[in-house]
């Protein structure tokens, strides 16, 4: 089989690039596997993750069998990005394998793994649904604010202050830093 192997590091972790590219080159030379093509993403945090991509790209045009990667966290950026990119990896017929996690699509134990994975996501999604749901109905049954704080309204004296001048809403709102509706809001809340 061919194998992508992925590796990928934070800014501030870059000690362990070489300790997942070593591993993941002895796992696949016991299976006697090849490795097809090696990718390192480096970043913190970062959504645009060029490598991943790019593996991605070549599993979809079918020059990779199988997907290696140290840890599933190197992989996924949430539990939702690693489900949908198993289940698109699964539809493709790539394998995928997690060294730490012991996660082997390629094996009919690992496929049912990753299905319970699947289940255990969904129940984590409406848990929280549910406790969002019921936060927001406390607050407005005790008549609480819910939702993001109103930054644009501790700026509501330079505002007034600012139409008093006969500024107009578009530079009220580009010399305070905030949008236009926030500019109109605060005046007719100022009556």
């Amino acid at each position: 089989m061919r194998a992508g192997l992925y590796a990928r590091v934070s800014t501030h972790d870059q000690q362990t690039l070489g300790l997942q590219s070593e591993a993941m080159a002895t796992y696949i030379e016991n299976r006697g596997w090849v490795a097809a093509t090696q990718i390192e993403d480096v970043g913190s945090g970062s959504k645009e993750r060029p490598g991943r991509k790019s593996l991605l790209m070549a599993a979809r045009r079918r020059e990779v069998d199988v997907i290696v990667v140290w840890r599933l966290d190197r992989w996924g950026r949430s539990v939702a990005d690693l489900m949908t990119t198993l289940r698109d990896l699964t539809e493709l017929g790539i394998g995928f394998v997690s060294l730490t996690e012991a996660l082997d699509l390629t094996t009919s134990a690992g496929r049912a793994t990753a299905g319970m994975l699947a289940i255990f996501a969904e129940f984590e999604r409406e848990i929280l649904r549910e406790r969002v749901r019921a936060g927001i109905a406390q607050a407005r049954k005790e008549g609480r604010r819910h939702g993001r704080p109103r930054t644009a309204s501790l700026k509501s004296e330079e505002v007034l202050r600012l139409k008093a001048e006969r500024v107009s809403h578009s530079e009220i709102a580009r010399r305070v830093g905030i949008g236009r509706s926030s500019v109109r809001r605060i005046l007719e809340e100022a009556g």
